[in-house]
């Protein structure tokens, strides 16, 4: 019964995706073009782990499975410092959080900044942005104003909402706020389809970035199709979830599931919509997360956390006429802070001087050797999900290939054989086996903390350089 339902859902949603594009129509004609088009599209809260061609059996993800078979796959894509506003400021700026500011949630990102919207509009791109914003931090449901939108210029957003089928935003320049209808994963895409599918014939590229809310917290709040295909489904945990959490874990990872089931169905109309638009060999199309989430993994929910199931996150980047339709999986450590000069310079554009990521276009195309030995995850100070109260720290930390490596402001905390150790069991720190191994790993961290100039210093000092108000737990209050 199980796997009808399962073929069930797969044809089901094929069958939504020729129904919404009209299959056999004529694309439009594209114009040729000196620079790519760039899809971005990404989820919130959603680990490496919980894809089909990641390996997870319990998952319905086929299209975006079929998308893996195209795409490079970064088997390590590293989110910095994995929480929503600071992966997010990072991502637009190309700048670790302790030089954008952004460490918290809820803070203003300056408008001033120079952001990947900003350089592709200036290289004569239109620029589109629809979903959540979470950078602006005026209140979560206000209207956010043109000096503030970073170089969007189409701009349907809100602040941050987690009522996925209540879901408000704020059509461009209209203060009006107004609602998706049903589920907004659904009506975004819609939305996003149809700006390319206008962006198609233009003579003009575009870029276009799409933010979905799922899989994050509520778990319950997916359509019914997609949570019955996990009500009655055996659920796998993970070897690190500890007895006292399963119950509560397995009730998670079905809603958490079935959002990831829905987002797969938008996948497919996605990249349907730019076949049928006739822009597919000239489109840059990703497919990521801005952090993961513990779904009591170590005890533990949610994200900041050092651990791969917080700092992992899923990485497909499609682009025919660069790299094929083939899959192909890299090792290289690609971090947030890298996103924005890779993707400027696959675009064929410069890369500003206030950018302080790598750019690994070169390794990807193999004009580089892939030289890279560690990258780095932080979190300059906890609040939120973390707060002190909920065990809360600071930590700095490398994550090469095979080790993680994490300080906090006693010294080594954490220290994983990732090869041995997958589910990360075996804390080695103070182990004198591995004492060479873990002097190699803190020198390492301090070199890399040395050419960020970050001198690792509690969270508090860094709220007073940056003069935000928080509560007494280190948490910026937001308007709900």
């Amino acid at each position: 019964m199980e796997e009808i339902t399962r073929r069930e859902f797969i044809r089901r949603a094929g069958l939504a995706t020729g129904i919404l594009l009209y299959p056999g129509s004529t694309p439009p004609t594209s114009v040729p073009r000196k620079h790519p088009n760039l899809v971005y599209v990404f989820a919130d809260q959603w680990r490496a782990q919980d894809t089909g061609y990641a390996g997870n059996k319990d998952i319905y993800t086929p299209h975006i499975d079929r998308l893996a078979q195209e795409s490079v796959n970064f088997r390590y894509a590293v989110s910095c410092m994995p929480v929503s506003t600071p992966y997010r400021a990072t991502l637009l700026t190309g700048q670790y959080a302790q030089t954008h500011g952004l460490f918290v949630n809820d803070v203003t990102l300056n408008p001033e900044a120079t952001t990947l919207g900003k350089v592709y509009k200036a290289a004569g791109y239109n620029t589109g942005y629809v979903g959540k914003w979470h950078i602006n931090g005026n209140g979560r449901s206000n209207y956010i104003p043109p000096s503030h939108r970073q170089g969007f210029d189409y701009f349907k957003v809100l602040e941050c909402t987690h009522d996925y089928n209540h879901s408000y935003y704020y059509d461009n320049n209209d203060p009006t706020r107004k609602t998706w209808q049903g589920y907004d994963v659904f009506a975004q895409t819609d939305d996003a389809i149809g700006y390319l599918r206008r962006q198609a014939g233009q003579e003009k590229p575009f870029v276009l970035f799409l933010s979905w809310g799922p899989p994050h917290n509520p778990y319950t709040s997916a359509p019914e199709e997609f949570r019955n295909l996990y009500k009655e489904k055996e659920i796998t945990l993970r070897p690190n979830v500890p007895d006292e959490c399963k119950e509560q874990a397995i009730k998670d990872l079905k809603g958490y599931y079935a959002h990831i089931s829905a987002m797969d169905t938008c996948v497919g109309k996605l990249q349907e919509a730019i076949k049928q638009c006739g822009i597919e060999e000239e489109t840059i199309f990703v497919l990521t997360s801005d952090h993961g989430d513990m779904l009591g993994s170590q005890g533990m929910q949610r994200k900041q956390k050092p651990y791969d199931e917080s700092i992992l996150v899923p990485f497909l980047l499609k682009y025919p006429s660069r790299f094929g339709k083939k899959e192909r999986v890299v090792e290289t450590l690609f971090n947030s802070v890298d996103i924005m000069p890779t993707l400027l310079a696959m675009s064929g554009l410069s890369i500003p001087s206030t950018v302080e990521g790598k750019n690994i276009y070169p390794i990807l195309t193999g004009k580089k050797k892939d030289r890279i030995e560690g990258t780095l995850i932080e979190c300059i100070t906890p609040f939120g999900e973390w707060e002190r109260r909920h065990g809360g720290r600071e930590y700095r930390g490398v994550r090469t290939k095979r080790y993680t490596y994490v300080k906090d402001l006693n010294g080594p905390w954490l220290l994983f054989d990732n090869e041995r150790d997958p589910y990360q069991m075996n804390n080695l720190v103070g182990n004198s086996q591995h004492a060479t191994l873990q002097s190699e790993l803190d020198k390492l961290l301090t070199r890399l903390l040395k050419e960020k100039k970050d001198d690792f210093l509690p969270g508090d000092e860094y709220v007073k350089q940056w003069k935000y108000t928080v509560n007494k737990w280190g948490t910026v209050e937001y308007t709900p």
